[in-house]
């Protein structure tokens, strides 16, 4: 080993200042005063510099090789002091240390432990020139242990300050910060022996309902128990890291693809086990991205980017699997971060409409509501799916003002047609989840509608089978402040979600909407011929009505007039209007 050696990241030179007048006293010394810990300089004052021939920024965070001529006389001097320190002594030794310009630096040092008996927390160095007269040597080690208090302090306050930089406080994970730096020397060493490295992060899925439900305190225990149950399923030498709410990454020095999947295997079987939190069973599950260096990634940033492309992947097909990174993933996040931008200022430049799709009354033909769509049409990115952008404005936190927008709007649209003579309609309008978890939604409601001049029976709200099972005891208390109001509530693709009739009793909905996946092969199908058969019963046995959409034949439909169902909509009647086609559609209707 040979010139300066540099400290690695976790000693880095602490960054509060010395208690008040300290600094000033040590530097005032006619003695080097050091201390080191791990055998780096943490501080040292301006003549122990001087007399190295360093400048003291120069100093800090370097190995004390720095200031031996070689490898051996440097282990020597390290052994022979550790030996006394051990043993409860001070090491005193006249030395012969090098000066950054290789001059030769004759000294005494006298070496005491920042803390009586415990060597392991640091080391307080005490140079004088081998000119100076012993007993003033003396004097000076006595005026520098009545200061040793007051720096063994400040290490401590500093080594505080640096674990609450790079550990998360709750999990006592490395955080962030710390995983960047120990991620960038894993992935040099890769480098320089030319292997293969992992990182995966993993995002657990619908941990959000964990705190709304029982709060945040249970949210938080049970990220501490899957803290645990992570860093005990990888190597000692692998890296694992708290980086957001529920978010985790994992560094795996030395493992390819195969490697990294049957260690993606590993983290699903050791994570997925009920917790046992607060006198209650959790079970939670979790969504993993995969990057892989060099192949994906030549630094941390990039390799970070590409596996939360990777775990969103993961996210959209349903949580609780790995996927891996691929270029696809990387376009459809490009376009994701386009799209999130451009939805931030899409209502304010006007880009969002609605379209209405008729609701036809099966036994008089005649179209008794609409239901209000969403469109969202960019001047670059052209007409954006609901399917992509709905789910963009839950993730980062749109949904609410969008949905007030639509609400608002259709319920003003409902009010003109009444105006200008049209049928009483009902209007549908579809709830997202993340709407139906919002308290003040009830009170939203009875504000657009007194705005707009209707009943709550002219509205019909829509949401999906799987929103109200997101959070049964949420949406049972929200749907029943609705259903007080008068509001109708239609459970939207029924039949694909995994409510059960209790929950479905509860709900006090009005309507069941069948899926257009059972309705599309209904034809064809005896299996789907069931399944529809069955829903229209039901719902009928309960007291509530249907709706099957997709309707696009004749054939179907005259399967669910035979059957019962009560209404439709699809294609065989129209496809979404704009307002002005809708009342034309509507009035042609009406003719004789």
């Amino acid at each position: 080993m040979t010139g300066l050696q540099r400290a690695p990241h976790t000693l880095q030179p602490p960054s509060m200042p010395l208690p008040d007048g300290l600094s000033a006293v040590l530097d005032a010394l006619p003695a080097g005063v050091a201390w080191l810990h791990e055998l780096r300089v943490q501080y040292c004052n301006a003549t122990f510099a001087g007399m190295l021939g360093h400048a003291v920024q120069d100093l800090l965070g370097l190995s004390s090789r720095a200031w031996h001529a070689d490898d051996t006389l440097w282990a020597g001097v390290e052994r022979r002091c550790a030996a006394a320190l051990l043993a409860g002594q001070v090491f005193e030794e006249a030395l012969t240390l090098q000066r950054q310009d290789g001059s030769a630096l004759r000294c005494h040092a006298r070496v005491r432990p920042l803390h009586a008996g415990r060597p392991e927390a640091g080391t307080v160095w005490l140079l004088t020139e081998a000119s100076q007269p012993t007993d003033r040597s003396d004097a000076l080690q006595q005026q520098v242990q009545a200061l040793q208090e007051q720096v063994a302090q400040y290490a401590e306050n500093a080594a505080r300050a640096r674990r609450q930089a790079d550990i998360d406080e709750l999990t006592n994970l490395p955080n962030r910060m710390l995983l960047a730096r120990d991620a960038a020397q894993a992935i040099a060493q890769a480098q320089a022996g030319h292997k293969p490295l992992a990182v995966l992060y993993l995002d657990l899925d619908r941990f959000k309902y964990v705190n709304d439900s029982l709060g945040h305190r249970v949210g938080d225990q049970l990220l501490v128990a899957l803290a645990q149950r992570l860093r005990s399923a990888v190597r000692e030498r692998d890296l694992v890291a708290r980086v957001g709410g529920d978010e985790f990454m994992l560094v795996l020095p030395d493992t390819d693809v195969h490697g990294a999947a049957h260690v993606a295997d590993k983290l699903m079987v050791r994570t997925a086990p009920v917790y046992d939190i607060a006198q209650r069973e959790l079970s939670i599950t979790s969504s993993i991205g995969i990057a892989i260096y060099p192949q994906d990634g030549e630094d941390f940033d990039m390799l970070t980017q590409r596996a939360d492309a990777a775990v969103h992947q993961a996210k959209r097909t349903g949580g609780s699997v790995y996927r891996f990174f691929t270029p696809a993933m990387q376009n459809e996040a490009v376009r994701a971060l386009a799209m999130e931008n451009a939805l931030r200022r899409a209502l304010e430049r006007q880009q969002f409409s609605l379209a209405f799709q008729p609701m036809v009354d099966l036994r008089s033909g005649q179209v008794t509501g609409v239901e209000a769509l969403l469109r969202w049409r960019h001047p670059e990115l052209g007409n954006v799916s609901p399917a992509e952008f709905i789910p963009l404005a839950e993730a980062c936190g749109l949904i609410g003002t969008l949905g007030e927008w639509a609400l608002r709007n259709a319920a003003f649209q409902l009010k003109a047609w009444r105006d200008r003579g049209l049928p009483a309609l009902t209007m549908a309008v579809n709830l997202s989840a993340m709407q139906l978890q919002q308290s003040e939604l009830p009170a939203l409601i009875d504000s657009v509608l007194h705005e707009a001049g209707l009943t709550p029976r002219d509205l019909e709200l829509e949401l999906t089978e799987g929103a109200a099972m997101q959070d049964p005891q949420r949406a049972i208390a929200v749907l029943q402040a609705l259903h007080q109001r008068g509001v109708r509530v239609s459970i939207d693709d029924f039949g694909t979600g995994h409510s059960s009739l209790s929950y479905l009793k509860r709900l006090q909905a009005d309507k069941l909407k069948i899926d257009q996946s059972f309705v599309r092969d209904i034809g064809v199908d005896a299996d789907d011929r069931a399944i529809v058969a069955a829903i229209i019963h039901m719902a009928s046995s309960l007291g509530l009505q249907t709706i099957a959409e997709g309707v696009e034949t004749e054939a179907q439909l005259r399967f669910l007039r035979q059957q019962g169902c009560d209404e439709a909509q699809g294609y065989l009647f129209s496809r979404p209007l704009s307002a002005a086609q809708l009342e034309a559609f509507v009035r042609d209707l009406q003719q004789p």
